[in-house]
């Protein structure tokens, strides 16, 4: 009889010497790596190992094993090691060093320094990597130990979708820019980003439906575009979560505070006049929404979607009556002149507005959870996007008719319009709209962020701690409560004000990355495509985008005359031609976005357009948060994902080898 402690050391012995043997082959030709760093990391591995098979304190240790000659853990390869017994159930909660830095490079500090002199070539390897759709679906997962729950149907996301876009931005942003950018024509700017949204979504749907997976863009552009391009899409998607979460806590309680007491919002505050301006109002009452909705997020994906659509329905409902009470109060004379501002005020009134349709993409990230993903995903994001543009468009024709442009409240144009009309007591569904709005918004972005988060984690670009799913409830518990401290922390200290000036252009980037990759996953396939087809492709690619960086500067810059914007156009008409005429090395299996490339090019056009739109200070914060986002990727994510990517490719030889 032989004790159990013995069987997993002398099996686990095997497999450290595999792992040396194969480090060694490598240390052969890579100068950095160093023997000791190599047993450093043999010993750290094998204890790491020993104690992922003990039991948890406090639960028994099996005092023997049967014939240890036939055991099958005394077998020459990990891959055999079976149990008699089933293994003790690992505890969700744990916090050793190895279970958020496990990779080589985070031993110790000479590894690490090892690691960081070999910066810039890990860098290059990691730049022109690519992951597969095989590696997104399959291998990351099994990182969370635990699945996602499939519990999601087409209705449930087309709810979530609609939850998480109509929010109370509809009730703000269209009074202040028909007031001040577009007046009536303010339709046109709802409808021109509804269109460019609306391409978005084919893009995330076509990906959606082939890789339904949990991180949503941040997997897309990591399998078309690389590893280094996906980390700062994600990282700037995440920072716009926590920063939207916080502006949309502060929101709610600006809102509840003003419904209670409306000439001071800021009455439920706590002020601290010690702290420097902007930072000097404490708010609790932010913080107790944020941790209410995100702790519904974690204690069941169905259970969230069930109290969303249950909500969202109220307000279809109360959406419907302003819209019919708008068309019967309404006078087709309040809208003349239609373009007060001209064509101008118009795109820059869309740019703004662009802001009410975002939220979809939180939804993308739920295909893991999806039942059956090749009919749920288009139904739901589609259909409920083509929904949701058709409501906006009508909400601000009902608004403008019921009251003339110049006279729209800025602050508070449908409660004042229903003021004006004689229906004072309407304010209050209006109120009851935007609260619901901004809850269902929070619950919807703290299921979407948690799941970028995870994934992010399975890549080991953040510690892989943050990617463990919990068994009960089948939701990603560490993940989302990063997002939720981060966003309560920010929410509490930072006033509205402040947390304005940091939106930026990241999610119509992102939007527009997504168009690329859709291009590059249907024109370009790893060892298949012949490198005239790719010089050619991406020689078009390079004329569509620049053409449209250069009808955004002709636009942005007012110049006057058709000349430039024909020049333009037509190079981005020829550019997409050119792409049309050559030959398409992949075809989506199940669902596809028509009309490519025409369709995406658009998507790319548009996009770009809208950036343009913005003012300097978005360009400012995205560069800033870029720059801290890459210190972090050269200090820490290119480290561990390159371990990762390498250790895996020598176990593979190993295993190889032990088989041979």
């Amino acid at each position: 009889m032989i004790g159990v402690k013995n069987v997993w050391y002398i099996q686990i012995s095997k497999w450290s010497l595999l792992r040396r043997n194969s480090f060694e082959s490598k240390c052969n030709t890579e100068s950095s790596c160093q023997p000791d760093s190599v047993s450093a990391w043999i010993s750290t591995t094998t204890t790491a190992a020993l104690f992922q098979f003990l039991p948890e304190k406090g639960q028994p240790m099996p005092q023997t094993l049967s014939s240890s000659s036939s055991h099958p853990l005394l077998s020459s390869t990990p891959s055999s090691m079976e149990f008699q017994e089933d293994p003790p159930t690992k505890s969700y909660w744990r916090w050793r060093k190895q279970h958020f830095f496990p990779e080589p490079t985070f031993i110790n500090l000479s590894t690490y320094l090892s690691a960081l002199s070999q910066t810039f070539p890990r860098l290059k390897d990691r730049i022109f990597s690519r992951s597969t759709d095989t590696n997104e679906l399959i291998t990351l997962q099994k990182e969370s130990e635990n699945p996602m729950r499939k519990c999601l149907t087409w209705w449930d996301l087309m709810w979530l979708s609609f939850g998480s876009v109509v929010g109370s931005g509809i009730f703000v942003i269209t009074g202040q820019e028909a007031n001040r950018g577009a007046g009536p024509a303010i339709v046109l700017s709802y409808a021109i980003s509804g269109l460019s949204a609306l391409l978005s979504v084919f893009c995330y749907t076509e990906f959606a439906v082939e890789i339904p997976v949990a991180g949503g863009s941040f997997s897309f552009l990591r399998i078309e575009l690389g590893d280094f391009i996906a980390f700062l899409a994600a990282g700037n998607i995440l920072l716009e979560g926590v920063v939207g979460a916080a502006g949309l806590g502060r929101s709610w309680s600006s809102y509840f505070a003003s419904m209670i007491n409306a000439k001071d919002s800021d009455f439920l505050r706590i002020r601290v006049d010690s702290f420097p301006h902007g930072f000097n109002l404490l708010d609790p009452i932010a913080v107790a929404v944020l941790l209410a909705a995100n702790t519904i997020a974690m204690t069941g994906t169905k259970r969230t979607s069930i109290l969303n659509w249950l909500s969202s329905i109220v307000t279809a409902f109360i959406i419907v009556f302003v819209i019919v009470v708008g068309f019967v109060h309404g006078k087709a004379s309040n809208l003349a002149p239609f373009f007060p501002y001209g064509s101008k005020g118009v795109f820059e009134a869309a740019a703004v507005v662009y802001w009410s349709y975002t939220g979809f993409d939180m939804v993308a990230t739920m295909a893991e959870e999806t039942e059956k993903p090749s009919r749920d995903i288009p139904i739901g994001l589609v259909g409920s996007m083509s929904v949701i543009t058709v409501v906006y468009c009508l909400m601000a024709l009902a608004l403008t008719m019921m009251v003339k442009y110049s006279e729209i409240n800025p602050d508070a144009a449908y409660s004042v319009a229903f003021a004006q009309i004689g229906m004072n007591w309407a304010k209050y569904l209006v109120s009851i709209c935007a609260l619901k709005g901004m809850t269902t918004s929070l619950l919807v972005g703290s299921l979407g962020q948690g799941r970028y988060t995870t994934q992010i984690a399975r890549s080991h670009m953040i510690p892989p701690w943050f990617a463990l799913v919990h068994p009960k409830t089948g939701t990603p518990i560490n993940a989302t409560l990063l997002v939720t401290i981060l966003s309560a922390i920010v929410a509490f200290f930072t006033s509205l004000e402040v947390l304005s000036s940091v939106f930026s252009l990241s999610t119509l980037l992102i939007f527009m990355l997504m168009a690329v990759a859709l291009l590059v996953r249907r024109y370009y396939v790893r060892d298949v495509t012949g490198k005239n087809e790719l010089v050619k492709f991406l020689i078009c690619l390079s004329v569509i985008i620049g053409s449209s960086i250069g009808i955004t500067a002709i636009w942005s810059a007012n110049q006057s005359g058709w000349t430039g914007y024909v020049v333009t156009s037509v190079l981005w008409f020829v550019g997409t031609l050119g792409m049309a005429l050559l030959p398409k090395q992949h075809s989506p299996k199940v669902w596809g976005v028509p009309l490519v490339p025409w369709l995406p090019s658009f998507s790319i056009a548009m996009n770009l357009f809208l950036i343009g739109s913005l003012g300097l200070i978005a360009f400012w914060r995205f560069i800033i948060c870029s720059a801290v986002m890459i210190m972090y990727y050269l200090l820490v994510g290119v480290h561990a994902t390159y371990d990762v990517a390498h250790c895996k490719q020598e176990e593979t030889k190993s295993e190889d080898g032990a088989g041979i």
